[in-house]
């Protein structure tokens, strides 16, 4: 068990969240719930929170209703091995959700996603792969390369 781990309030919607990001991701596993009892919240045998390992980080939900919601702030990054890789990611997260910028989206559930090949860093590193990038929306890996590489 990690010893600091991202816990995302939800509205009433946790379950299918932790469902959908299990189909994704290949190396995921549910961990344990939690249902609440005749103490509460919300009706007894209601999801209060469940628990994932999403390719070894450790995450949690919670339904919490609806007084605070997902924002950009917090984000999940998936560092891909290749394109192929980073646009199947790119379709499955974005479906039922939305195209944001600079290889950033958010899914059908409100979560922020960067979806980004490994050697981002590196390839931002160089002014004309960072100039490359801001003018995209999901990564092209082949174009920041080139564009890394005129820079060098």
């Amino acid at each position: 068990m990690n010893k600091v781990t991202p816990f995302l309030w939800f509205d009433d919607n946790a379950g299918a969240a932790a469902e959908f990001y299990l189909s994704i991701f290949p190396n995921s596993r549910k961990l344990e719930e939690l249902r609440t009892t005749e103490a509460g919240p919300g009706p007894a045998g209601s999801l209060l929170t469940i628990s994932l390992e999403i390719e070894g980080q450790e995450v949690t939900f919670m339904n919490g209703g609806p007084s605070n919601k997902l924002s950009d702030a917090f984000s999940f990054t998936i560092r891909c091995e290749d394109q192929r890789e980073l646009d199947s990611y790119w379709a499955k997260l974005t479906e039922g959700g939305s195209e944001t910028a600079c290889g950033w989206l958010k899914d059908k559930f409100g979560v922020s996603w960067q979806v980004v090949p490994k050697n981002i860093m590196e390839l931002v590193s160089h002014p004309e792969a960072m100039r490359a990038m801001m003018n995209m929306i999901k990564l092209d890996q082949a174009a920041l390369e080139k564009a890394a590489a005129g820079s060098a």
